[in-house]
């Protein structure tokens, strides 16, 4: 159980971080503020109309801050919003809301079986009637895209810009065939000759479901370029565990090594001019996105800045923590002070 101490200390910081000179936010008082009526732990169920039927997704807001309302949109696709639970203890210390959001097919909300909502096109637009569904505007909206869900991410913002206040485009390449040609040039060169010989013999054969298939990339390639701890956090394996592959394989594809699905010819890297919202850029050393490429990206829009994480992957806000969420909590911050871009390095 937690003893009054650890809870008096942790009220402690927590006012101390919402009342610096430095930092204007919420009150203790209203980050935990409730919405009218019955209370579901920050739960809201959300209908979106689709062009195969109406269907519900679900989201979740911890605290409260009027200013500050980050939507995270996980990776996958198919995954869950689980592994964004990084965010929340510090969230939560600096006075910034946090909201989770499944994507429809994703764990917590309907799956429906229909292949054809699979689109970056549809996927937009059920963002949208998120956004409209929680109040989120430019006052107030910053959208947090990691992996796959950089990608709805930048979707989003070159289509509904002038709602976002702030964009966060997390370990995500602007282009797939870019990434095909460093997963092929980089990481596959990193693994033994012998392992990746016979991690391609398994692919040539299609045999993706064998047991030998992740008994190899377990530790040559998702230990070194997923996440990096030795022992994954629970909320890791519970995301991983619920992916829905009824919706990654037609996306990326059954690799690992190559984007062979709907997303494999997509590619932003023109368009990023067109991104004039404050746009953070986060890159790891050790990721699976190529860090230059993403350090790119953030001189590509009018407003960008970079986070580097050294010693994170593709998971960086689990393996390189410290790094991933000061960096971004001191955008949030600046953005709401007004900055366009923030030096983080």
């Amino acid at each position: 159980m937690t003893s009054v101490r650890s809870v008096t200390v942790a009220v402690a910081l927590a006012v101390a971080a919402c009342s610096s000179s430095a930092w204007s936010g919420p009150t203790l008082a209203s980050y935990f503020s409730s919405e009218p009526g019955l209370q579901a732990a920050g739960v809201k169920i959300v209908p979106v109309h689709t062009p195969k039927g109406d269907f519900n997704v679900w989201t979740r807001r911890v605290g409260h801050n009027p200013r500050i309302r980050v939507l995270t949109l996980h990776g996958g696709p198919g995954a869950t919003h689980e592994y964004f639970e990084a965010l929340e203890n510090d969230f939560g210390a600096a006075g910034i809301e946090l909201i989770y959001y499944d994507q429809l097919g994703s764990a917590f909300s309907d799956q429906p079986s229909d292949p054809s909502l699979w689109t970056i096109d549809r996927f937009v637009d059920e963002v949208e009637q998120v956004r409209v569904a929680l109040g989120l505007d430019k006052d107030n909206f910053y959208l947090l895209g990691h992996s796959w869900g950089g990608i709805l991410a930048v979707e989003y913002a070159l289509r509904h810009g002038g709602h976002i206040k702030g964009l966060i485009i997390s370990n995500m390449m602007m282009s797939l065939p870019d990434y095909n040609h460093y997963a092929e040039n980089v990481l596959a060169k990193q693994i033994p000759p012998a392992v990746l010989e016979e991690i391609k013999a398994i692919e040539a054969r299609g045999d993706y479901d064998s047991p030998r298939y992740m008994e190899l990339l377990m530790p040559n390639f998702y230990h070194a370029h997923l996440c990096r701890l030795d022992v994954w956090p629970d909320a890791v394996n519970r995301t991983f565990a619920r992916l829905n592959k009824q919706i990654y394989v037609p996306m990326q594809g059954p690799s690992e090594f190559r984007a062979s699905g709907l997303l494999e010819r997509w590619d932003r890297k023109a368009a990023l001019h067109k991104l004039a919202m404050p746009t953070l850029v986060i890159g790891a050393a050790h990721d699976t996105m190529d860090p230059a490429h993403m350090r790119w990206i953030s001189t590509q829009v009018p407003h960008g800045s970079f986070l580097f994480c050294p010693n994170g992957s593709h998971l960086a806000m689990w393996d390189d923590q410290p790094h991933y969420i000061r960096g971004l909590i001191a955008f949030l911050r600046a953005v709401d002070d007004g900055a366009k871009s923030v030096e983080l390095e």
